[in-house]
């Protein structure tokens, strides 16, 4: 990846370099940071190496009010876009009882503490996958 510098010394503009991406790990700690700043409530990551393909970690937040999970959703998204990650996808701020916002590595979850608790993913998620049946 170039720097700003280095495209300098290329003839090229500050603004023609992309921008540097995330690696999983450092976006991760970034996400949970700004969660944190949000006053988001209960955070947990979930490491899904081994268990899908759908990304690296999940994170599963909550927000105390509907408008505050939307609060949470609206700065994570505004916060991802600073940082370069334009592609994000978000699911669910019509209503705001769970928002989804999925950066293609990693999935956020930010749930109304009553919805976290039905749909309980930290349980369905954190139990470790049981071992390949044996057909006799």
């Amino acid at each position: 990846m170039r720097t700003a510098h280095e495209a300098a010394n290329n003839g090229k503009l500050p603004s023609e370099v992309p921008p540097e991406r995330h690696t999983s790990a450092s976006l991760l700690k970034q996400i949970v940071h700004w969660l944190d700043e949000a006053k988001a409530e209960e955070i947990v990551t979930i490491d899904l190496a081994g268990k899908t393909s759908i990304g690296d970690y999940m994170v599963i937040a909550s927000g105390g009010t509907d408008r505050h999970v939307g609060a949470i959703a609206d700065m994570l998204q505004e916060k991802m876009k600073s940082a370069g990650e334009g592609r994000v996808r978000v699911e669910g701020l019509e209503t705001c009882d769970w928002v989804l916002i999925d950066t293609g590595d990693i999935i956020v979850h930010v749930f109304r503490p009553e919805v976290r608790d039905f749909y309980n993913l930290e349980k369905m998620w954190s139990v470790e996958r049981p071992g390949e049946a044996i057909s006799h």
